[in-house]
Order: C-alpha cells, then structure tokens, then sequence
C-alpha cells in the first residue's frame, strides 16, 4: 500500500512509519518539525527511516498544501497521527489547539475526499471520555462533558471523521489512544520527564495524593492496533479504544521507574490540576475483535525497556 502518516517524524508517528517501511508499503510523512519540543528529536527520527520515506514539511493548517500533497501522491490510506498535544499546554493556548486539531483534521479529510483517499485513521485521545464514571470505558460511553481543549478538539475531530464517513462515503477509524509510552517518547511526557528528573536527583512534581490512575499502552502495542486500522475493512465509520486494560497509579508509576532506575524520587508535593482525568482504563474488547489487537507490554516490562532506552540516549 500507498500510506501517508501526518506527525509521521513524532513519538508515535516514526514508530509507525518504520514498521510500515519494514514491511514493504510506500510511505509519506507530513510534519511541520514544530518546536513544541526540540526539532533535532523529530530530525533524527527521520533520519531513521534511512531515506525510504518521502517527507512533506507541511503544516496541516495549509490547507492548500495539504491538498497539493494528496492529489499527488494517490495515497490509499491516510493515518493522521499530526495534533497538538498535552492537556495542559491546551488550557493556555485553546485557539491554537483548535486550529491545528480541528481545522487542520478538515483539512486532511477534505484533502482525502477530493483524492479519492478511502481509508483514514484518525488518532484521537482517552481524553475524550471526562469523567465518566463506568470503568473501564467503553466507546458506547454517552460522551458529555470534556475537561479540557485538547479533549474537546479530539472529539470534534471524532465528529468531522463521521460528517465525512456519512456524507462521502469514507471508510474512516478513529483510535482512542490511552496514554502512550516507550523509547522515542516526547521530553515533555510524564514518564520521560519523571525519568530525567530522578535520574539527575530533581524533584519531580506530583499532583495531587498520587492516587489518580491511567491506563499506560506501550508504543509497540499501539502501532500494532494502528495496523489493524489500516487493514480494516468492515463498517464505514469506526471507533475503536487502544489500551492496555490495565490502570497504574502515578504513585505507583514513581515506584516503578524508582525501581527501573535504582534511584529514590525527590517529590515536589502539587494540587490536583485542573484539566487533568482522575482516571482512565480502557475496553479493548472490541479492538481485540475487529482489529485482532492484541497488547502484550505491561508496565513492569514496559519501564525498564523505557529506562534502559533513555539511558543508551544519553550515553550516545
């Protein structure tokens, strides 16, 4: 196949895009090399594609670029992982959130539409789900409330991905993803940042008692899921948890990668923080039975690979 992957020189993304070549399809990349977190990280990440890619840096918000790129290239399949990220930066900054998230996700589907594209994967967020009370969540949830712009815009773009399914004719899956970790991870993540920070001696900041839970997906697992939708060929619109099942405190998470490291944490003791879900746990049931999802990383294997990758970085 012909897939383009957006935010393909991100965390996610280049996970993705390196399967893909490994398996032979034909692969472009749209990214716009963003300095939300340090450019070098995402150039380095292409550079491990090792020339198999064709790379676009393109921002989503062009909505004349994109266009370009998709009637050129005749893509079969559209995974479009490109978003604004993080909760909390999308409290200070909403209408950028929006604009990248929502109309920039309009864009691709418009672009997808006039090319003649027919598979699109949407990575949306656990976000999405608020507060919800039925454990572990399920994507027939009654979604009524968000907590923040980031959530919000996902589930817009949830909503776009159905008008589009709908009204043309798209087969389009979205993927909820439950907070994804693993080597290549974002500097700005908990996991990397809590790591950083113990292992230089900081205190890293906690908010809250600690007893807040998420359902951690290792990176391997979730480009398995993402395979699956692309492979998907059943219902014309679809959306589909990507989890591990399983929830872990954020005092727990201390614990474990204080144990990964052989280092005690210095805790800097915060309030909740508004924005943030108290918990997050996913039902994968239907996953596992359309897309033949299959997670097999826990998080007591999945620290110590992520601890042993950060610090092979760090030597290099």
């Amino acid at each position: 196949m012909k897939i383009v992957v957006t935010g393909g020189a991100g965390f996610i993304g280049s996970h993705l895009v390196r399967r893909l070549l490994d398996e032979g399809h034909e692969v472009g990349v749209i990214d716009n090399f963003t300095d939300f977190y340090a450019p070098g990280i995402k150039r380095a990440n292409v550079e491990s594609f090792g020339g198999r890619a064709q790379i676009f840096d393109v921002d989503i918000t062009d909505f004349a670029g994109v266009q370009r790129i998709l009637a050129e290239g005749k893509f079969d399949a559209i995974a479009h992982l490109a978003a604004r990220a993080g909760v909390r930066p999308s409290i200070e900054d909403p209408r950028g959130y929006i604009e990248t998230n929502v109309t920039g996700t309009y864009n691709l589907l418009e672009g997808a539409r006039a090319a003649g594209t027919n598979q699109f994967i949407f990575a949306s967020s656990s976000s999405v789900y608020g507060l919800a009370k039925t454990v572990p969540f399920s994507e027939e949830l009654a979604l009524p409330q968000t907590l923040s712009p980031y959530a919000a815009t996902k589930l817009a773009g949830e909503q776009l991905c159905g008008n589009f399914s709908y009204l043309h004719g798209m087969r389009v899956v979205c993927l909820r993803f439950f907070t994804v970790y693993g080597p290549g991870q974002r500097p700005d993540l908990a996991i990397y940042k809590f790591t950083d920070m113990i292992e230089r001696g900081e205190a890293i900041p906690k908010f809250g008692d600690g007893g807040t839970r998420r359902d951690y997906t290792y990176i391997d697992d979730i480009v398995q899921g993402v395979l699956g939708a692309i492979a998907y060929r059943d219902e014309p619109f679809a959306i589909f948890n990507l989890g591990e099942s399983e929830t872990t405190t954020l005092n727990e998470l201390i614990a474990a990668l204080e144990n990964a490291l052989g280092k005690k944490a210095a805790i800097r003791q915060l309030p909740e923080q508004k924005g943030d879900m108290p918990l997050t746990c996913a039902d994968i049931s239907k996953a596992r039975r359309l897309l033949g999802y299959d997670p097999r990383t826990k998080i007591a294997e999945g620290i110590p690979k992520f601890v042993e990758w950060y610090r092979g970085l760090k030597k290099s």
